[in-house]
């Protein structure tokens, strides 16, 4: 391997100038459930790998910046495949909740959304994650993929636009746009498919809600109408439903994506030959609901949140919203007491066992699994939320090496891009991460993350981080 001529970095400062770059000592975690790489190469050049493998394989070019990786773990970048840009990660993005304008004004929340995304693309480049699925949100949130898909500041994003549902929440409309269109007919839901189509969104996203009896079979077909166009104009249905019927009537009809666990009882083999058939994407999302029931808690009974946030990812805008629950419990709209909220905390517990069980049966199947988090939603916040969303993963009985290829490779198959990111391979976008500690003895090491690159870029995290800001314990 000729090493005459070759420039060496402590740090992750590449100049510019430089053609390549030469990762050098790390052991390597590809992303496709391959075994490890040790003492591994991965060469960089321009914005995409060259090559990735052991010493033998790949050589260093001349003239190559070196960065010493020895002792550390690099992985693809993470994919969060449930993501929602038009909303805070506070109770302030979701109106149809808890509505606490009275303090910050929905208009202006959301104008600040549209306006400044660059804080959200730092939150997730600063927690390791390079690519995301927004599956819901203001028309606006399509048009932010071009921007993000060349900025190496910003994670690649794919879109699905408004949301399709007879359970639209008309209240989460500002400057002029909605993030529903309300199904309120098989023609209406014909015309919103090919409505945000023309977005150019990449799917289009209905909320089926599990209807009264005696409407079910209108809302069925006003469903069926909309995947039916769906498929004829040749663009991905995705679906949120959490209950059984609803999922199996949207595996049926072809869903690309359930974006939620199914909740109210086990899955069964019907569902299961039904997945392999259409060959939908499963995302858990573990941990939304919960944190639904902790943001109106904190509120409600007036305590700080903790902010799961281990590198000083969120920004004090949104650190501010939590620190100050407290101060919103005028906002709850109901009353809250100490034995409500532990009801809801023994809620969950069971609600998270079915949807460990449902999680580890579609897994053990053969049914693709992604990393999902509904990161947005109040307390699942942007960027940090993939942590706990991987550790759940894993103790519901994945192996890390399995939660892994969910938020890598799979990731970005659901997405569509495979061919350019999700793996560490010749020819992929250089989007990967370096962390301190070894990721396939357990996830929580994620959060040792040291550097991540977006597209040949290196970023150090200290310099993503909001670090002057103390995190509570």
């Amino acid at each position: 391997m000729g090493t005459a001529g070759i420039m060496t970095a402590c740090s992750g400062e590449v100049s510019k100038e430089s053609d390549a770059i030469a990762l050098v000592g790390a052991t390597v975690i590809d992303g496709t459930g391959a075994d490890a790489i040790k003492n591994a190469l991965i060469i960089v050049e321009g914005d995409r790998i060259t090559c990735a493998g052991d010493k033998e394989s790949c050589l260093i070019p001349e003239g190559a910046i070196i960065i010493d990786l020895t002792g550390k773990y690099v992985t693809p970048g993470l994919v969060d495949s449930h993501i929602h840009f038009g909303q805070t990660g506070w109770l302030d993005g979701r109106p149809d909740g808890v509505n606490v304008g009275g303090r910050y004004p929905y208009e202006d929340v959301v104008a600040d959304l549209r306006d400044h995304p660059e804080t959200r693309y730092r939150s997730y480049l600063c927690s390791g994650v390079t690519a995301v699925y927004d599956v819901g949100g203001f028309p606006w949130t399509i048009g932010l993929k071009e921007g993000a898909e060349n900025n190496t500041a910003a994670p690649h994003i794919a879109a699905a636009g408004p949301l399709v549902s007879h359970a639209g929440r008309l209240i989460m409309s500002a400057g002029g746009e909605s993030t529903f269109i309300m199904l309120t007919s098989e023609d209406v839901g014909i015309e919103a498919v090919r409505q945000i189509k023309s977005w150019g969104a990449d799917a289009v996203k209905v909320w089926f809600l599990a209807p009264s009896e005696e409407d079910r079979a209108e809302i069925d077909a006003r469903f069926m109408a909309v995947a039916k166009e769906a498929k004829a104009q040749g663009i991905n249905l995705i679906v949120h439903a959490t209950t059984y019927r609803e999922a199996k009537i949207a595996v049926d009809a072809g869903a690309h994506m359930l974006v939620h666990s199914v909740t109210n009882q086990p899955v069964d083999d019907d569902f299961i030959t039904a997945m392999k058939a259409s060959g939908t994407f499963y995302a858990p999302t573990l941990f939304a609901g919960a944190n639904w029931g902790m943001a109106i808690a904190a509120a409600g009974l007036q305590f700080v949140p903790i902010i799961d946030d281990p590198n000083g990812c969120v920004d004090p805008a949104t650190r501010e919203k939590l620190l100050s629950a407290p101060e919103q419990n005028e906002y709850v709209l109901f009353e809250t007491s100490q034995e409500i909220f532990q009801a809801g905390l023994a809620r969950n517990e069971v609600a998270l066992q079915l949807m460990n069980e449902n999680l580890k049966r579609v897994h053990d199947e053969g049914i693709p699994v992604v990393m999902a988090t509904d990161a947005g939603n109040p307390m699942t916040l942007h960027g940090v939320s993939v942590y706990a969303e991987m550790e759940g993963m894993q103790a519901a009985g994945l192996t890390p090496r399995e939660v892994i290829v969910a938020a890598t490779q799979t990731g970005a198959r659901v997405m569509g891009r495979e061919k350019d990111f999700g793996t560490l391979e010749a020819g992929k976008i250089a989007d990967l991460i370096v962390l301190s500690e070894n990721p396939l003895e357990d996830v929580s090491t994620f959060r040792s993350i040291m550097q991540v690159m977006r597209a040949g870029k290196m970023h150090d995290i200290a310099d993503l981080s909001w670090n002057s800001l103390d995190v509570p314990d």
